[in-house]
Parts: structure tokens; C-alpha cells; sequence
């Protein structure tokens, strides 16, 4: 049962309701047969759909009792994998024995079974005609290296297939988020059974999209780290994160675009916000080098709107068709929605966000009836990029006096001369006191996890100001919020511009109220 509501909201009957045949493979990578057993209960317990038993991690492999054994207590359907090492996997033994073992499986009762594209001719010929009905034959294929044209994928889908594959699989590597596209056009026109996966961090798309362009499964982990491929989500981010089972041929997408962005609590906030109205949409991280190849390449109505992080925010204002009047001004972009007709609108929500919880703090429980707290105020914003340009704009429009600092002195003049303000190298800011309760606003990457004891000032310097802001929000306390806050100066964390920004986001993605309360808790645990 669902209702539509309007063209991207669904109100659903039941969180169990699926929208997708796509499986969930867990990956069983063990030393002895127990101890898979045991990991195959866990899967089973996750939410996974069948398991992907890798006998080359056993140990000790007896093919006939081992297997008997594994199919018998498993579960979950089982996929048998025996890979060698120079397919990537810990076989190093001769091909008759690893072959025999996999026709036993398939004897036995395995669902599914995986040789390799290079071996499954000596495969069929071993097996005299004998196949099993019950038992699906995958035909793979894994490139380490990179993701070839879309001329070589075809051609080696058509060889899988001519193999006699009752499933098509291949795996490639991700050089650059735009190789993913490719992947995509050929399973959305794959007229067979399709396992298509892109390896790498800016591989993850590949793994998520899959019930949106028709793969028959995806691999999910059980524990984060314990991959058997690069670029492997848990079952855990699939189903509770990215709403797996609800995604489908009309689901949006969205994302967060950046370098890096594995950090990013972005699309935590959005699948939740977008699970609990029902919004048919999907929120991911994505890892883009060139932001203006990135949308020449992702250009259909699907790829439906982006948030921008560091360092794209001022690259993205050259791709826009149009930009906000004040985005434009400050330079830089942080939210971009495609329309209907294709083009791409650009806004900057971040000066609203960030500059909203500075008031707030400034105010306390006592607001002024009358202007900005930040009126008059000597306001000092660390970096010249995107967020910075936007802090200075906003403050500024407040009525505060803008002072930027920054690594490069040029780069800092540059910003100063376009909001009226004073500029320094980052170098002379520690010792940049000329008043007292001043404001200052980190807008650097310093202090982001994993440099977490990188601060962009001297502690004794922080006593000369009433409040400091940093838009790092991983973690939560930078170095620069913790010595602030132990200088008994007021203190406003990235989280709270996080939040603040993402309200405008939400409404414009969705066309609907963001809901500021959820927001608010879920971010509360960070």
C-alpha cells in the first residue's frame, strides 16, 4: 500500500514495506567453517538476504564435509566464492582442486556459485553437461586497476554472457566518481541478471544505486573495515542510513559533493528527514575531483540536488545556469537544485546558518529588540574560500566589522577589499588585539578529524574575544572550541551552522517544511 501524495512523496504502510527485488550479500570471510557459521547468523540478524561464503579464507578446507556442513546450518541462501590470487582473493592452489570444489557446491545445493570469466570455460568443460538446476552460475570479472570505456564493458558483458552465465558480474575501480556513469548505463540496459560494482571510495555509488538501475544484489559488511572489496558498505549504512529497500527506478537523488566527504553527517540528517515523510529520495557522499565534469556527466533530472562543501563552493558558481543574487555576491555556492527543465539553480545557506547561531549565542535568553548583536562588533573570519567569503558577507550585512585572516595574505586582501575589511596573514592573527569581546569564526578545515590537535590560534590570544565560532562540526569540540571554552569564552559549534544551513536545504530539495526538531535530535549525538 502507498499514497501518493504529491510527485516525490509516498506515505508508507509499515517501515518493512519494499520497493525492490535487489539482494543484500553479506561477505563470510573467516579462518574455520564455526566461525562462518557464526558470522552467518549475524548476517541473517542484520537484515542480509543471502551470504557469500569465501572458502579461500579458510584455513583448513575439507571441499566435501565443509561445505555439506555450510549449506546444511547456513541461514540465508548461499553464494559460494573460491577465489585465487590472481583474481584478488588468498588461493594460491591448483584450478583442478578449486574447481572440483566448486562443483561440489553446486552438487550439495548452493544457490549460487562465482568462477571467474577466465576459468569458466575449463568450468563447463569439467562439469560433462552435469549442471544443476537448482544452482546459479555467477560468471565475474574484476579489474583493480580502473573502470574501462563503455565500449569494453559491453564487450565483456557479452562474453560473460556467451560463457553461459546465469548471472553476469563484474567489479571495476573507481579512478574518479565519472566512471561510475558508464557502470550504470550498462546495467539499467542489461537485458540479464546484472552484478555491477565500481570498487573505491568514489566507487560508493555504484553500491548503493543499485535497486534504482536494476543490479540483482549489492555487498554489504557486517562490520565496518571488514571488507572483501573496496568501498564496501556495512549492512547496517544500506538499511539504516540509505533506506535500501525503499529505493527504486523514480527514486531522487541527492548528495553531499566534496574532497574529502567520508566525514560528512549530511546524509544521515537527510535520509532520516527523507524516511520519516516518506520523501522518495536518497542522500549519498560523493567524492568529486572536478565539480563541472561531475554535473556535465550526472546531468538527467534523477541527480536532483547537492549540497557543496570545501573545495568545490566557489568552483560550483561557474556551473550553475543561475545563481542567487547573494551567493552570487559572496562567490560562493553551497546548495544547487536541478529544475525541471534540466538547469541548475545555485543559493548559499551557509552565511545564514552560521551567522543565525552566532546571534543566538550572542543574545543568550535575553534578545534584543532592536538590530544585530553583531552590529559594531569586530568580526574576524579565518579563510578566504567559500564558508569564509560567506561569514564575511553575512557579518558584514549585520553591521560588523570584518577583519579576514588568512594563510595566503593575497588571498585575505582579496576578501577584505570586496566586504570593506582589514586583512592579515594567518601568521599575525595570535597577535591581532586591538580591542577587547571580539568575534572570531573559523572557517578553515583546521582542527577536522584526523588532525584534531590543529588549532588555527594560541589559546592566550582567545581571551581578547567574547565568542568563537568554528564550522568544523567532526568533532563536534575542536581544539579552538575546547581552549575558547576554557578561556570562559561563549563558544558556537559547527554542528549548530550544520544544522541552520541544512533547514534551507531540505525545503528547496523537497518542497516541503524542513522538520527542525528532527533535525535537532538527530544531531544531538554529535
Amino acid at each position: 500500500m502507498e499514497l501518493v501524495v504529491d510527485s516525490g512523496v509516498r506515505k508508507m504502510e509499515g517501515e518493512a514495506m519494499r520497493r525492490n527485488q535487489t539482494l543484500i550479500c553479506a561477505p563470510i570471510m573467516a579462518d574455520t567453517v564455526d566461525q562462518m557459521l557464526n558470522l552467518m547468523q549475524k548476517a541473517k540478524i542484520s537484515g542480509a538476504d543471502l551470504v557469500e561464503v569465501r572458502l579461500d579464507s579458510l584455513k583448513s578446507f575439507n571441499p566435501q564435509s565443509d561445505i555439506d556442513t555450510i549449506i546444511k546450518q547456513s541461514p540465508l541462501p548461499t553464494l559460494f566464492t573460491y577465489r585465487p590470487t590472481w583474481e584478488g582473493g588468498q588461493y594460491a592452489g591448483d584450478e583442478v582442486s578449486r574447481l572440483d570444489a566448486l562443483r561440489v557446491a553446486m552438487e550439495l545445493g548452493a544457490d549460487y556459485i562465482d568462477v571467474e570469466l577466465k576459468a569458466i570455460d575449463e568450468f563447463n568443460t569439467a562439469l560433462h553437461g552435469n549442471k544443476s538446476a537448482k544452482c546459479k552460475v555467477i560468471v565475474s570479472s574484476h579489474n583493480y586497476d580502473n573502470t574501462p570505456s563503455s565500449e569494453e564493458l559491453g564487450n565483456l558483458v557479452a562474453r560473460i554472457q556467451a560463457s553461459g552465465a546465469d548471472i553476469v558480474k563484474f567489479a571495476t575501480t573507481a579512478l574518479d566518481i565519472m566512471d561510475v556513469a558508464r557502470v550504470f548505463q550498462i546495467t539499467v540496459h542489461s537485458q540479464v541478471p546484472i552484478i555491477a560494482m565500481v570498487m573505491g571510495e568514489k566507487g560508493l555509488m555504484s553500491r548503493i544505486l543499485c535497486p534504482k538501475f536494476g543490479g540483482y544484489l549489492t555487498f554489504g559488511t557486517l562490520e565496518v573495515g571488514k571488507v572483501s572489496a573496496p568501498g564496501q558498505p556495512t549492512i547496517k549504512d544500506l538499511l539504516n542510513i540509505y533506506n535500501f529497500r525503499q529505493l527504486g527506478p523514480d527514486t531522487r537523488i541527492f548528495g553531499i559533493i566534496g574532497k574529502p566527504v567520508s566525514h560528512s553527517k549530511s546524509p544521515l540528517l537527510y535520509n532520516e528527514a527523507f524516511r520519516s515523510v516518506g520523501f522518495n529520495g536518497v542522500y549519498m557522499p560523493l567524492l568529486v575531483d572536478d565539480v563541472a565534469n561531475f554535473f556535465r556527466t550526472y546531468s538527467s533530472l534523477d541527480f536532483a540536488g547537492f549540497s557543496c562543501t570545501i573545495p568545490h563552493k566557489e568552483a560550483i558558481v561557474d556551473c550553475c545556469d543561475e545563481v542567487d543574487p547573494t551567493a552570487k555576491l559572496i562567490g560562493a555556492v553551497n546548495c544547487v537544485v536541478r529544475r525541471p527543465d534540466g538547469k541548475l539553480f545555485g543559493c548559499n545557506t551557509d552565511y545564514v546558518g552560521a551567522i543565525s547561531a552566532i546571534e543566538e549565542a550572542l543574545q543568550g535568553s535575553q534578545p534584543s529588540m532592536s538590530g544585530s548583536p553583531l552590529a559594531g562588533k569586530l568580526f574576524v573570519v579565518i579563510g578566504a574560500g567559500g564558508a569564509g567569503k560567506a561569514l564575511a558577507y553575512g557579518a558584514k550585512e549585520k553591521g560588523a566589522r570584518v577583519v579576514i585572516a588568512n594563510r595566503t595574505y593575497e588571498r585575505a586582501r582579496e576578501l577584505a577589499d570586496v566586504v570593506g575589511g582589514q586583512a592579515l596573514s594567518l601568521d599575525e592573527l595570535s597577535n591581532f588585539h586591538p580591542e577587547n569581546d571580539m568575534i572570531l569564526a573559523n572557517t578553515t578545515s583546521i582542527g577536522m578529524q584526523p588532525k584534531v590537535d590543529d588549532t588555527p590560534i594560541f589559546k592566550e590570544a582567545l581571551r581578547y574575544y567574547s565568542l568563537v565560532f568554528d564550522a568544523v562540526y567532526t568533532p563536534k569540540i575542536t581544539r579552538l572550541l575546547r581552549e575558547a571554552h576554557e578561556s570562559g569564552v561563549k563558544i558556537v559549534t559547527g554542528v549548530e551552522m550544520f544544522i541552520g544551513q541544512a533547514y534551507e536545504q531540505y525545503e528547496r530539495f523537497t518542497g516541503l517544511p524542513a522538520p527542525k526538531e528532527l533535525f535537532k535530535k538527530i544531531m544531538a549525538g554529535y
